[in-house]
């Protein structure tokens, strides 16, 4: 029997592509990221292989060494660096920062060249915003003998219950192949079916005591409970009364963000889950039917997290880890696809020798 894959998960977040990958049967033996809240959540449910690091920092060679991996030996490098610039949503400058992470991702593929390596980014990564970084990711891979996969993929299309759109590329490395999973193979699921189940939570604002991260908002203003309270299911601002409506948005219906203060639907997958999917003043996050934002547990499981995995930190640091993070069933559904890439490569290699 074959050692596990084993896999590194920079960029990690809370887990939730180390939690697909580990699903799918990798052995993710190290997962970074420069946020300590995420990686106590990340250290809770999957660890104790999260490291607190910033990934300018890191060197290849020193993390090997304390892995006992060579240069070569790791099977699969995967993460998501943050690419707030490339985003479709964005206003302004283009210029930020974080956008050179994709760059430090590449340098981490070079100096550990990994069998394969998977890399989620906004769907923005395709526009002419995100072009220079594509091709400069293109050139160095092809320098080193990696060929490149690029597809744009909506996690609703894999059995996630929300319509999600992110770029993912991966590249194969010693002539192996990879061809993206066909959308389609799996039934489409629901706020319903993820959700409906759950019971109300309490409503003094204190966690479910069946259920981890289930707990309202307590601070909403009665304002914005009387707000809500004329969105039908699948609404927005739209639906609000005149009366009712924020300065900013009264008599200006080509507003960009109609989904503010909008509610999901029963039966339809979610919006995507952002970072601040706790509100519905920042989305259509509000529950079908109750007049209340999602929960935290709600997202995560809109987001396709098991309600073992506990999410660590106040409201809003939860909240960020589970809209940012990789739906885990959709990181399986990858990983099974990369690994059976690989053991067809290993069998055709063992028949040719």
């Amino acid at each position: 029997m074959q050692p596990k894959a084993t896999a590194i998960d920079l960029f990690s977040g809370a887990g939730g592509l180390s939690l697909g990958l580990q699903s799918a049967g990798f052995n993710v033996v190290a997962a970074l990221d420069n946020d300590p809240i995420s990686i106590e959540t990340y250290n809770k449910n999957l660890g104790p292989h999260g490291i607190v690091a910033d990934i300018q920092d890191v060197n290849a060679d020193e993390l090997l060494g304390k892995l006992g991996l060579s240069r070569g030996e790791c099977v699969l490098l995967a993460g998501g660096p943050p690419c707030q610039g490339f985003s479709l949503q964005r206003r302004g400058s283009r210029d930020d920062p974080r956008n050179g992470l994709v760059l430090h991702f590449i340098r981490l593929i070079e100096e550990i060249r990994p069998e394969f390596f998977l890399m989620e980014n906004v769907s923005g990564l395709m526009s002419k915003h995100g072009r220079p970084f594509l091709e400069e990711f293109k050139r160095r891979m092809g320098r080193l003998g990696y060929t490149l996969n690029i597809d744009v993929l909506n996690a609703s299309d894999f059995g996630v219950p929300q319509r999600r759109l992110r770029a993912f590329l991966v590249g194969a490395r010693d002539g192996m192949t990879f061809t993206f999973p066909k959308p389609g193979l799996h039934a489409v699921t629901t706020v319903r079916d993820a959700i409906a189940d759950l019971p109300s939570p309490p409503l003094d604002g204190k966690s479910s005591t069946s259920v981890p991260n289930h707990f309202r908002e307590l601070r909403l203003a009665a304002i914005n409970i009387e707000r809500i309270k004329h969105v039908p299911q699948g609404g927005g601002r739209l639906n609000i009364p005149d009366h009712l409506q924020l300065d900013c948005h009264r008599n200006n219906a080509t507003h960009r963000h109609l989904d503010v203060y909008g509610r999901l639907a029963w039966d339809e997958p979610s919006v995507t889950l952002t970072a601040r999917f706790d509100s519905f003043t920042r989305g259509r996050f509000a529950h079908p039917e109750e007049h209340r934002s999602l929960t935290v547990r709600e997202g995560a499981r809109i987001q396709t997290f098991p309600d073992w995995f506990e999410f660590l930190g106040n409201r809003e640091e939860q909240a960020r880890q589970v809209g940012n993070a990789v739906p885990p069933m959709l990181a399986e559904v990858l990983a099974e696809t990369i690994l059976a890439h690989r053991e067809r490569a290993i069998r055709a290699n063992e028949k040719a020798a």
